[in-house]
């Protein structure tokens, strides 16, 4: 058994759903599950739908028509006319989605985008499954919200794991070419729940995990996992192989070509992760797996954009010490904030972190009951593995270091 996982990059159009039909007929898709992303920038355009629907009602109808549209277009370009069953199929999901958001009366933001983002994926695989059907590639449409149960921590759930296994197993059909969405699952009350941003690699790990996958191929737009995010940085250069380990520090830090929780449960069952690119599907890509050296040992560039830097004191110059800091953290965790770095000395405490919920005033107003504080935003934090004096050069020229920490393979610099 082998899994895919597409990403809304490698089925943006008309021609990246054909593309797909042609990575599987040139490296095959026998005992195949393929997962895949909202197509394109759909996730994006879906967010600007909850926007409305909470602060902007009279462009909510707009803002969905435009998604519409952009599959309306894909549809007509994939199949001969509009009496294709896939053109019913996609109408009645955004039937439902409308039907959601006239009817709902829950005002939980979390709760909301959860039910309205998966429609993305939910369109896409529908597209894709019948596109394939139609050119002889017959699949099974899963709908992966009755496979993969989380818990109700809405936009970010965690895995219940011992029952996904148990209705992956049991319900799992290995004899023909499956489809099912990545970023999806369903809590014990059966509303949809998301397992955060890029949540689609874990996906395909779950799955990966749960059918004791060969192994598990992360599809992309690059030729594989690169020493650093060519958005950011020049001459990046192809990782061959990495360890697990390895790859669990990378995606720790933030590496966008794998979700931190990807690896784990690959791990547990030396499951090898391949990441390669959907534009040439036969090239060696990368290979993560057990006992496996850094090739080629070179630095690994990590950076993330838009952090915020909060720097903590005492108001009466006591210790900040175990009391303190279990309280900060207490707070960290209340208000959802993700913890990139953390430094601190006898009476100062500084984290660098992501407002991935927008409540940052929340948590500052809080803080500044008990601590002086002073707050860094829009701020960038670099990471790099296997540092070399150059490297740390190479990061710091023409910026403002506001932070800067160091261990024997790791620094992690906090500009301005």
């Amino acid at each position: 058994m082998q899994v895919f996982k597409f990403g809304g990059a490698s089925v943006k159009d008309a021609a990246g759903v054909k593309n797909i039909a042609s990575v599987l007929q040139k490296v095959g898709y026998k005992n195949t599950l393929i997962i895949v992303s909202a197509m394109g920038k759909t996730t994006n355009a879906l967010e600007t739908v909850i926007k409305n629907y909470f602060e902007n009602k009279a462009q909510l109808q707009n803002s969905l028509q435009e998604v519409k549209k952009y599959h309306h277009v894909i549809l007509l370009d994939l199949f001969e006319n509009e009496n294709h069953a896939a053109f019913k199929k996609v109408a009645t999901l955004f039937d439902e989605l409308n039907n959601f958001l006239a009817t709902n009366k829950s005002p939980d933001y979390n709760f909301v985008y959860d039910q309205v983002i998966g429609f993305g994926e939910l369109v896409s695989t529908t597209i894709i499954s019948d596109y394939l059907n139609v050119i002889n590639l017959k699949n099974n449409w899963i709908d992966v919200r009755t496979q993969i149960k989380t818990d109700s921590y809405y936009r970010r759930a965690n895995v219940n794991w011992e029952e996904t296994q148990s209705l992956i197993s049991s319900k799992f059909n290995k004899t023909i070419l499956n489809i099912t969405q990545g970023f999806l699952g369903s809590d014990s009350n059966n509303f949809t729940t998301t397992l955060g941003r890029e949540g689609s690699d874990y996906t395909a790990a779950i799955y990966g995990y749960c059918l004791n996958a060969e192994s598990v191929t992360i599809w992309k737009d690059v030729p594989g996992v690169l020493n650093a995010d060519p958005r950011y940085f020049e001459n990046t250069q192809l990782l061959n192989k990495i360890s697990y380990r390895e790859a669990i520090e990378l995606a720790f830090y933030g590496a966008s070509v794998i979700h931190p929780k990807t690896l784990q449960p690959l791990q547990g069952k030396e499951i090898p992760l391949y990441v390669k690119s959907f534009l040439n599907p036969e090239a060696s890509g990368t290979r993560i797996g057990k006992n496996v050296t850094l090739e080629p040992m070179i630095p690994c560039f990590i950076v993330k954009k838009n952090q915020v830097l909060i720097s903590l004191s005492s108001l009466d110059f006591s210790y900040i010490v175990e009391e303190n800091i279990s309280h900060i953290f207490n707070l960290l965790h209340l208000y959802k904030m993700k913890v990139d770095v953390i430094q601190n000395s006898a009476i100062s405490f500084s984290v660098c972190a992501d407002n991935l919920f927008n409540n940052l005033e929340k948590l500052l107003h809080h803080l500044k009951a008990k601590f002086k504080v002073t707050c860094d935003k829009n701020v960038s934090l670099y990471t790099i593995r296997h540092y070399n004096e150059n490297a740390i050069n190479q990061i710091e020229d023409g910026k403002t270091v506001l932070l800067k920490q160091l261990t024997q393979e790791t620094v992690q610099v906090v500009t301005k």
